[in-house]
């Protein structure tokens, strides 16, 4: 193609990230339509790459590739495979939504002598944190993935702390002080992990002598390029850190509750469901692909870490007061499901890591958008202030269940298929890893199920009573969420179509093949 597709799915963003901060300060609602209209064309251009994508015509696809700082042997690089390709999809479709949810969240609030920052830079943040996350999909050249994969902490930054949730039991003072902690918390966690990663990006320019993705692998894999084994290992040590700082994995996990309590809830949306799916995703494409017999050696630790994962986290979500904060642990859980399915090394496993990204993306932002639209009517994020709103708002707290059963992976809704793949790819190499992680479904439905007991039924507390249920708004951004997570938990192959082979791309990358099953199918 001569359009360059994958660029202009970046740029777009980007310039409309631009044209929203330069709109004038009293025109704040132009603002709003404006960051929409972009939104929706930019997930018109992710839809026109789907649509260009096909499954079946080679690894690296819509590629792109110019001269950027030649004495570094750096290049402007860009290509998608089936992964990239949904995980570009969901970051489309999940702004335009994020966007009518926050739609009066940044708005001018006079609090004494503090002043809510402008408007515009709110959603002038949301989405150039929107271009970086999907050029960071794109790219096939490794310091051009470093420098998107570092450079979108800086609006997360801003986002948390300068626009976090107004909902505070301690009132705005403190509530500052509690966002300005979580921002830095977050952003220091980051860094340090970028800082690592640098390093062993140099370390694979001085042993490969350029950048290229594909050029690198490509040698790796007919011998032209040999890694000595201690080299190797620290090398992936050092990618394999950061990207477990951002999805994030156990015990790099702790900036995740604090940033997700303080912010909005379409800010918790966008760090959950969008930029730590890069953190996972940057494990297929990089750590697997460019240090296959690293990832394996350390697959047993990984593992043991994944499994630490899940159970911590969810036992953790079963004892929170705060519901965002429930919800953040739940996610370490699912992060926890899905390395454990990459790290699986079979089919089974890696297309159920890949669709979990995918569902946990859709689930985790019907839930976390449901229970912001719930703390801004009563104002607090505690459980125990809620009881009782089915009765008062009963489309709220239908919406809010099923997201909630979205979250513990019931039947016949997304994240169950994935969760099922994860489990039986797992097993067939791991069986002790894959039985001990059903604990983690358990432990699901428990935090799951108590949430919604202790919020939506019982009596109805008088603080809740005149609570309206869900706005026109608000029903278009659940909505079409729940019919998502309904219609890929019926019929999930338009995804694994597209996933599937770039898994056996994957895999073959770190010569492995599935386990033959131990039972011979009756003839």
């Amino acid at each position: 193609m001569s359009f360059p597709l994958l660029t202009a799915t970046a740029v777009l963003p980007a310039l409309g990230a631009v044209a929203t901060a330069a709109v004038p300060a009293a025109r704040r609602t132009a603002a709003k339509w404006l960051a929409l209209v972009v939104s929706l064309a930019t997930l018109a251009l992710a839809i026109t790459v789907l649509v260009r994508f096909d499954p079946d015509g080679g690894r690296y696809q819509l590629t792109e590739s110019h001269a950027w700082i030649a004495d570094f042997g750096v290049r402007y690089e860009l290509g998608v495979d089936g992964i990239a390709v949904a995980l570009i999809a969901l970051t489309a479709l999940l702004m335009p939504f994020i966007i009518l949810a926050g739609w009066h969240d940044a708005d001018p609030l006079e609090t004494g002598s503090r002043r809510w920052r402008p408007t515009q830079g709110f959603f002038a943040l949301i989405l150039g944190v929107e271009a970086m996350v999907i050029i960071s999909f794109e790219a096939t050249d490794v310091f051009l993935f470093y420098i998107f994969f570092e450079a979108m902490l800086i609006p997360m930054y801003f986002l948390i702390g300068g626009f976090g949730d107004r909902a505070h039991e301690h009132g705005e003072e403190a509530a500052s002080t509690q966002r300005s902690y979580a921002a830095v918390k977050f952003l220091l966690y980051n860094l340090v992990g970028g800082l690592i990663m640098l390093a062993a990006v140099i370390g694979l320019y001085v042993v490969a002598g350029n950048f290229s993705l594909q050029e690198i692998a490509e040698a790796r894999a007919n011998g032209s390029l040999h890694m000595a084994t201690n080299t190797e290992r620290w090398l992936f040590l050092g990618f394999f850190f950061a990207f477990a700082v951002k999805a994030p994995l156990w015990p790099l996990h702790t900036w995740l509750p604090n940033a997700m309590q303080e912010s909005t809830a379409p800010v918790a949306v966008l760090i959950t469901a969008v930029v730590d799916k890069v953190g996972t995703f940057a494990m297929l494409r990089f750590c697997l692909q460019l240090f296959p017999e690293a990832s394996k050696w350390a697959t047993p630790a990984i593992l043991v870490l994944a499994l630490i994962s899940i159970i911590y986290g969810a036992l953790l979500a079963v004892g929170q007061r705060d519901i965002k904060r429930l919800v953040a642990y739940a996610s370490i859980s699912h992060f926890g499901f899905i390395i454990m399915g990459i790290f699986a090394m079979t089919s089974q496993g890696q297309s159920g890591a890949t669709l979990y990204m995918v569902n946990h993306g859709i689930s985790t932002a019907a839930l976390m958008l449901v229970a912001g639209f719930l703390i801004s009517r009563r104002g607090s994020r505690l459980i125990a202030d809620y009881g009782g709103v089915q009765k008062v708002a009963p489309v709220l707290a239908g919406t809010f269940l099923i997201g909630g059963l979205a979250t513990l992976s019931l039947p016949g809704l997304a994240p169950f298929v994935s969760e099922f793949l994860v489990l039986v790819g797992t097993f067939t190499r791991y069986p002790a890893v894959g039985i001990i992680a059903t604990f983690g479904i358990v432990l699901a439905a428990l935090y799951t199920l108590v949430l919604y007991q202790r919020t939506m039924t019982g009596p109805v507390k008088q603080e809740v009573s005149a609570m309206p249920d869900l706005r026109a708004r608000e029903l278009l951004v659940v909505a079409p969420l729940i019919v998502l997570l309904i219609f890929l938990g019926v019929y999930p192959k338009p995804v694994t179509d597209i996933v599937n082979p770039a898994v056996k791309s994957t895999l073959s990358d770190v010569h492995k093949k599935d386990p033959k099953p131990s039972v011979e199918a009756a003839k």
